[in-house]
């Protein structure tokens, strides 16, 4: 065979392939037909069992040797995939009506696997044999080239044998067990109803085939989860079954039981649709051991052969009503539950309404009827010329015998009978085959009662095919007798509004006062009083070249936000914070949040509640940009990362960050000994994730400090040379925002002053630390006030101790090295 080569554009041959792909996975593997509600390898699974005999009223089969016979006959894919199909249509927690009886391990709600399938045994269920009722007929129709199709049959992979594109389904299977399933651009997510509900909304259909969706929803109530729970938002069933799409929750069923001692209990007995039990109940546990949730003192899941049953056991006088609402919000007890009805409708993925699922259903049962009726009509007809003929044989008996006789074979003797007689090829046939016992005068009774039958039978199916309300009155009675042997109580409840969850903190977590330190190195933790009281707030455990940034008593119902030089905040509700000894090192905020590299806390502040009006988280970077959000704006719900409250360029970094009243001041001081002071008003309120406005104009050099600041404040500044200065506030005019500002050191030509730190004074030691570990304490209150081009006094000798590294003003710290 010589080879030939195409040139063609690489986009051009992958768009086609891919598509081509799309196209099989869409139609032939992911998405379920929306007149049987089967996916093609279950669909194959359900022929294959029912083509081998594997059937409700037989023994059980090994599971192996169905999947054997599927991906040998019908379905070319690995025998891993289809043996998990097969075992989801056998899990009474998947499936509403499950298709498939299976004996051994089919896994479990834990999400346990199934055992391997050497091991189980499986055979149709009984409601499965609706699925597949007069199947044989349509197969036989559609080899005698039936121009009547609705189950049309295919060659098979290999054309050794055939199969049918869609399956009779006596029943809405599609909205009886649901489905979901994830193809090329397509994700559908059908959930399971009541099979009694559904029936009767497809009788409404029929009687009534302009019923909208409030009339069918007065009988078809929604969905009905085989794991029972509660539903709760009809305006959300509402308009997926007009559009295809909404959103409902779903609540785990739960009960309050009252214990000796004081104490309460949660129990639940149901859980939400497709709820891993064993995650739940680790995922509850959790809660417990990492102290999130100190009511819980115990979980247990007491499930057993009678049903779901898992307790959660709180502590002594603890309400369980505050618990149990905690745990629906975070927890898979409350899960939503979001409708998308794609199926293959008329060969496309059609996004399906509630009418237009039924119409699908209602059109194929008439076409399956029709050419049911077809075939029953055929066959009577076929037969009832037979039994003429033998009719007319026996009338003749001794002159048929005769003709038979007086012939050399078979074939002479049928064409004998057919010349003299006027028979048919197929009688002539018939009564050359007619056994000697039927010459009675008892089969020629049976044979005119048979005779009166048919044509009655005859008369009847070519009604129903001359009229399409007789036609629907079919439909109607098989729907009714199917209903009345398969119907069920509903398992989940429907409630009309979706219920908000109130979590109240005081419920969580016991109030405790405790004492929180971060150190700049960014060590945290919480300290009970009693530890703190024991070392009287002295011995803190720290590194050498570490100093605290932040200690406050505060209650566990508190709140902490952490600022970082990149820009970004965390969020720390007291309560999660680490507990740890006041003489034991707290852990590292990157074992809590991950954090960037080289990103290290600047601030720390501490809230009652973020609640707060008018209240604003102020911003600036050391190249002179500054912004302001509202305080409101940084609660949040997740504290495991961090989140952005600046945009920082690369270049830039984040060297302040403090909270402001709409009232306060700002006042900016920069490296080169410029000075800013303006109203926080003039930066306007922006929201988290921007960056800022220009704070101050700067030349060759760097903001180094920025802060709120009152008009009888005091300002540290310390030199790169080892000088300090105290100045009032005031000393620095108040200006417009994105000025220059004024000088607050005297120039100098030769080794001119730097700022390299300023503070706010407040009670306490100024700490100078050098690079040579020389640490220079100086009272506060002892340094005088200066003028505001003062260069202040020298305190550190920088020649001799080395370079200064860290300034921070720490009360009694000091003493404690």
């Amino acid at each position: 065979m010589q080879e030939k080569f195409q040139d063609l554009p690489l986009e051009e041959v992958m768009g086609d392939r891919f598509g081509r792909y799309s196209k099989y996975i869409i139609q032939d593997r992911a998405l379920p037909d929306a007149r049987d509600g089967l996916k093609p390898v279950q669909r194959r699974i359900l022929y294959a069992m029912s083509e081998e005999g594997n059937t409700h009223d037989k023994p059980f089969r090994k599971a192996a040797k169905t999947v054997g016979n599927v991906i040998g006959n019908y379905h070319p894919h690995g025998d891993t995939s289809v043996y998990e199909a097969m075992v989801r249509m056998s899990q009474d927690w998947k499936a509403r009506h499950m298709l498939i009886e299976m004996h051994g391990n089919n896994g479990s709600v834990d999400g346990d696997p199934a055992a391997a399938m050497r091991y189980t045994e499986a055979r149709l269920s009984t409601i499965a044999a609706e699925m597949l009722r007069d199947i044989n007929k349509f197969k036989e129709a559609s080899a005698d080239g039936d121009e009547h199709i609705a189950i049309k049959f295919i060659p098979n992979f290999d054309e050794q044998d055939l199969e049918p594109t869609v399956l009779p389904a006596r029943f809405p299977n599609l909205l009886v067990n649901g489905s979901t399933g994830i193809s090329a651009g397509y994700a559908t997510d059908i959930p399971p109803h009541n099979l009694d509900e559904v029936i009767e909304a497809v009788l409404m259909r029929l009687s009534k085939p302009t019923s909208s969706v409030e009339e069918l929803m007065t009988v078809l109530k929604g969905p009905d989860f085989p794991t029972g729970g509660t539903i709760q938002g009809v305006d959300g069933i509402k308009k997926a079954y007009e559009t295809g799409r909404g959103k409902i929750v779903v609540r785990a069923k739960s009960t309050i039981e009252t214990l000796k001692g004081n104490k309460e209990q949660i129990v639940i007995t149901e859980l939400p649709y497709d709820v891993n039990k064993a995650n739940l109940v680790k995922k509850i546990d959790e809660q417990r051991i990492d102290k999130k949730l100190d009511g819980i003192a115990e979980v247990r899941d007491e499930s057993d052969r009678e049903g779901l049953r898992v307790v959660i056991e709180l502590k002594k006088d603890i309400p369980a009503q505050g618990i149990l609402n905690y745990l629906l919000k975070i927890t898979d007890l409350q899960v939503t539950y979001n409708f998308n009805m794609i199926a293959i409708h008329n060969r496309r993925p059609t996004m399906m309404t509630l009418p237009l699922l039924l119409d699908a259903y209602i059109d194929h049962q008439k076409a399956v009827v029709k050419q049911r009726t077809n075939y029953d009509l055929h066959r009577a007809k076929k037969r009832l010329h037979i039994v003429e003929g033998l009719i007319k044989a026996l009338s003749i008996l001794d002159k048929v015998i005769d003709t038979i006789r007086a012939s050399k074979d078979k074939r002479n003797a049928k064409d004998n009978l057919i010349t003299q007689f006027t028979f048919t090829e197929a009688q002539a046939e018939a009564i050359v085959s007619l056994q000697l016992y039927r010459l009675t005068n008892t089969d020629i009774t049976s044979l005119q009662q048979e005779h009166a039958a048919l044509q009655a039978e005859i008369t009847q199916l070519e009604a129903i095919l001359a009229s399409d309300n007789k036609l629907i009155a079919v439909i109607k009675k098989e729907l009714k007798q199917l209903q009345k042997t398969f119907k069920e109580p509903r398992r989940s409840m429907i409630q009309a509004k979706i219920e908000e969850i109130e979590v109240t903190l005081d419920v969580l977590v016991p109030s405790e006062d405790v004492v929180v330190t971060v150190t700049k190195d960014g060590y945290i933790k919480r300290t009970s009083l009693r530890s703190h009281a024991a070392s009287n707030g002295k011995d803190l455990a720290m590194k050498e070249s570490d100093y605290i940034l932040f200690e406050q008593t505060m209650n566990t119902q508190h709140h902490l936000l952490l600022f970082t030089n990149r820009g970004q905040y965390m969020y720390q509700p007291v309560h999660v914070l680490p507990d740890i000894r006041w003489k034991d090192l707290g852990q590292h905020i990157s074992g809590i949040i991950p954090l960037e590299e080289q990103e290290e806390i600047i601030a720390v502040y501490g809230f009652v509640t973020l609640d707060e009006k008018e209240q604003y988280v102020v911003t600036a970077t050391k190249d002179g940009q500054i912004k302001r959000s509202a305080l409101t704006d940084y609660v949040v719900s997740r504290y495991s990362r961090a989140m952005k409250t600046m945009n920082v360029k690369k270049t830039d970094e984040m060297i302040a960050a403090f909270v402001a009243s709409s009232t306060a001041q700002v006042l900016l001081t920069t490296t080169e000994g410029q000075a800013l002071r303006f109203d926080v008003e003039e930066v306007p309120v922006t929201g988290l994730r921007t960056g800022g406005v220009k704070a101050m104009a700067l030349k060759d050099e760097e903001v180094n400090f920025a802060n709120v600041v009152q008009s009888d404040d005091d300002i540290i500044i310390v030199t790169q040379r080892g000088a300090v200065k105290k100045m009032k506030a005031t000393e620095v005019p108040v200006a417009n925002r994105a000025q220059r500002g004024v000088q607050i050191l005297t120039t100098l030509k030769n080794n001119p002053h730097k700022i390299i730190a300023t503070q706010i004074a407040k009670e306490g030691d100024l700490i100078i630390e050098t690079e040579k570990a020389h640490i220079e304490a100086i009272a506060v209150k002892t340094l005088p006030h200066n003028e505001r081009l003062s260069n202040g006094s020298f305190k550190v000798d920088t020649k001799v101790e080395g370079a200064i590294c860290t300034v921070y003003i720490a009360p009694n710290i000091f003493e404690q090295k």
